[in-house]
């Protein structure tokens, strides 16, 4: 999210969490401050092996809730910037990206379970996200972490029935993203709108 205009749309929905890019190689990045930010939702900030100067100006600038690790930062790595975050947030939080194709990517969760608050597993592909793809949702039956997850790869429109029909342990909710745009970082406010109250009824 980067456009003032759509940031406040898509805050206007009632969402939890907006997201901001700082990966220069996607089409997505954010590569300076919005004229507004959403006051109304918590912030996360996605880095995919990022300098962690750079992690915490972002915290700093866009006021950050969360700092998602999207690359492949060790849980001591992603430990060392919670703590230098934790001065400028003290309430600062961990998610975990974690690529999934099947039941044995999972056993990879334990290694950050010390240091993440939530985990998000995403379907292997090209990019570290926003491939626009899906993982079968079914291996996700078989995690057994201590800590909750976001579901994300490719949900699109289309989906908002299997959503309420998914079940999982540690299941708290899902991530829309490149279904969902009008062109990248550029959200289709109708869309998420419509996809938003089917979940809901």
């Amino acid at each position: 999210m980067r456009d003032p205009e759509n940031i406040r749309a898509v805050e206007a929905l009632g969402i939890d969490i907006m997201g901001f890019i700082f990966w220069p190689g996607s089409g997505r990045y954010v590569s300076c401050l919005p004229d507004y930010l959403p006051q109304d939702c918590r912030r996360a900030g996605v880095f995919v092996d990022a300098d962690p100067d750079a992690i915490l100006a972002a915290v700093e600038s866009f006021r950050l809730d969360y700092i998602q690790f999207h690359g492949k930062e060790t849980s001591a790595q992603m430990a060392a910037v919670r703590d230098r975050a934790r001065a400028v947030n003290p309430a600062i939080r961990i998610i975990r990206s974690l690529s999934v194709a099947d039941a044995e990517d999972l056993c990879r969760a334990a290694a950050y379970e010390e240091v993440c608050d939530v985990f998000l597993f995403d379907t292997k592909g090209r990019l570290p996200g926003g491939n626009g793809q899906q993982f079968d949702w079914s291996v996700l039956e078989q995690y057994d972490g201590r800590k909750p997850f976001l579901l994300s790869g490719g949900i699109g429109p289309d989906d908002a029935e299997r959503i309420k029909a998914f079940s999982a342990p540690g299941f708290i909710g899902i991530d829309l993203n490149s279904r969902f745009e009008t062109a990248p970082g550029l959200k289709d406010v109708a869309a998420l709108e419509t996809f938003i109250e089917k979940l809901r009824q």
